[in-house]
């Protein structure tokens, strides 16, 4: 009887400790939720698959590690279960044995094996009704929502996300739904809806602000640092990267999270560096108009420019730097490809095709590994933008002066056919008009086919706004094609008569962009100019523009 009431005890006490570890969760308690788990590290140290709730803890366990409870690795204690003899995982119980599962996926998610990792979750989402439990199911649809989201697959994982949030708030569980709205937040911003993306991330931001969830609060200033440099904004982008690194080294001063800020900071830095490098290009441009009236020594702001942009581009080798060595010490293929992809374009912009090169490589070599499209994608275009800086100088032609413009063009195309396995549309974009800028280099010189470039580089954006370098090649391969006099193949149809199954209001449509893109380029870019050449308000042909590509919506004429 004695015995009897012993076991009753301990499983009470298992019960409890459960209950906690769900509730910490919940109120995203992260430091009472790993002090609990340090308080029962002999009891997890003993964990045994045939213990009644193994598998519920091992899914609790799985959920902490996720967190950053750094206490035995997941897969040491998968390896038990591993260990069972034949036919015995098959005596676990049903909601054990799903947890279990819940775990594995986890642990395949950790190791960037994102097709097994869905695999898994696919399995539990399958039972839920035999799961019986909606707290765990909502973080394996968030799981599975991560796991898309890495995968390009955008669309998908907002629907998963959006599962997870609405099981959480079904059962009150606000900061646990919050974390996972700053998932949503991203991808909508990935799919261009900028302000219900913002919204969703301040409302998530106000409900975990008073908690110690350091690490989402982290994830939300780096959201908003992603922002602002896509729009161009690097100052307050890279104040937004600080405040995440601040956050992440509360919880861990050698955090993964922190080294990809450190990442995004490089970049931010980078094109603080380039808007430099176009003012020192302008001021040599009018030294040499005034070369030809008087002697002029060159500005002291000139130096001054050349200085800091030289400052930014050491810091920002500096930030890739530390954060390779974080990476080093928390492997990641991801993390550790971009941080070759940033340093890669760096020495691009520095004039060291060389050591691009050989980061591009290594960039593209890193995300092989794990099929991830969107980084290879990224590396492809990168080499593509190195083999068209070799045909620009020059380089290294030897016998075959046309190798580096083949290896563009190659580039260029795989970029494209790897980017459609995901729904990044500003990915595809960019490959579309990288290829176009190859067609317009000076061996291929094909501005028809770099208009067909161009127009599926427009289309391929969508909503999404382009950052402000992807923007300016827009601007470049525009007026390549428009300065190469390239008749716009709709012109050649029409005047055959072949109209498509357009209406007359959309062939008007089209022609009016052509004609004022155009126009607006002779007129020295003056909207104004263009308004009063043919007797329309400036605001529609800012509209126009807008839709064409040539100006940023709201610009100024």
């Amino acid at each position: 009887m004695g015995a009897r009431r012993s076991h009753v005890a301990n499983q009470s006490m298992d019960e409890a400790f459960l209950a906690q570890l769900r509730q910490h969760v919940a109120a995203r308690e992260i430091e009472r939720g790993i002090a609990c788990l340090r308080a029962h590290q002999d009891q997890i140290a003993r964990l045994d698959p045939s213990q009644e709730n193994a598998g519920r803890l091992l899914a609790q366990l799985a959920i902490w590690t996720d967190i950053g409870f750094s206490g035995p690795p997941l897969r040491e204690l998968l390896q038990r279960f591993e260990d069972l003899k034949p036919g015995s995982r098959s005596k676990l119980s049903i909601t054990d044995y799903i947890c279990l599962r819940m775990a594995e996926g986890m642990a395949a998610m950790v190791e960037e094996a994102m097709e097994a990792a869905i695999a898994h979750f696919d399995f539990v989402l399958s039972l839920g009704e035999e799961l019986e439990d909606r707290f765990l199911l909502a973080i394996v649809y968030f799981w599975k929502g991560r796991c898309l989201r890495r995968r390009g697959e955008y669309e998908e994982a907002l629907i998963y996300t959006g599962k997870g949030r609405d099981l959480a708030l079904e059962l009150g569980h606000l900061r646990m739904a919050a974390v996972m709205q700053v998932l949503e937040s991203w991808l909508l911003f990935q799919q261009g809806k900028w302000k219900e993306a913002l919204r969703i991330a301040q409302a998530a931001e106000s409900a975990l602000d008073p908690t110690d969830d350091y690490v989402t609060l982290g994830n939300i200033q780096s959201f908003y640092g992603r922002m602002a440099r896509r729009e161009g904004r690097f100052d307050k982008a890279i104040g937004f990267f600080e405040k995440a690194i601040r956050q992440y080294r509360k919880r861990d001063p050698r955090h993964m999270n922190l080294a990809r800020s450190l990442a995004n900071m490089a970049l931010a830095k980078r094109g603080i560096a380039l808007q430099l490098q176009k003012r020192i290009d302008r001021d040599v441009q009018r030294r040499r108009k005034a070369a030809a009236r008087r002697a002029g020594k060159p500005g002291a702001s000139s130096n001054d420019y050349r200085g800091r942009m030289a400052q930014l581009r050491r810091e920002a080798l500096e930030h890739l730097q530390a954060a390779r060595e974080i990476y080093q010490l928390r492997p990641n293929h991801h993390g550790e490809g971009t941080v070759y992809l940033n340093a890669a374009y760096i020495h691009l912009d520095g004039g060291d095709f060389q050591r691009a090169e050989q980061e591009a490589d290594s960039a593209y070599e890193v995300a092989q590994q794990k099929q991830d499209y969107i980084l290879m994608g990224r590396a492809r275009i990168l080499q593509c933008m190195i083999e068209n800086a070799k045909v620009e100088e020059e380089i290294g032609g030897g016998a075959d002066p046309g190798s580096h413009a083949r290896r563009a063009f190659e580039c260029s195309q795989e970029a494209i056919e790897l980017a459609k396995h995901t729904q990044h549309g500003l990915l595809l974009a960019n490959a579309h008009l990288w290829q176009g800028l190859t067609q317009c280099n000076s061996f291929f010189d094909n501005p028809d086919a770099a208009r067909e470039s161009y127009d599926l580089a427009r289309a391929s954006c969508g909503g999404n706004q382009p950052d402000n370098n992807m923007w300016q090649d827009l601007q470049t391969l525009g007026a390549k094609i428009l300065r190469k006099g390239s008749v716009h193949p709709a012109l050649k149809a029409w005047s055959q008569g072949a109209v498509g199954e357009k209406t007359f209001r959309q062939i008007s449509e089209e022609f009016a962009e052509i004609v004022i893109a155009r126009l607006w380029e002779r007129e020295g870019r003056k909207v104004s100019r263009v308004a009063a050449r043919l007797s329309i308000s400036p605001k529609k042909v800012r509209r126009i523009l807008a839709r064409v590509g040539r100006r940023k919506p709201g610009a100024g004429s």
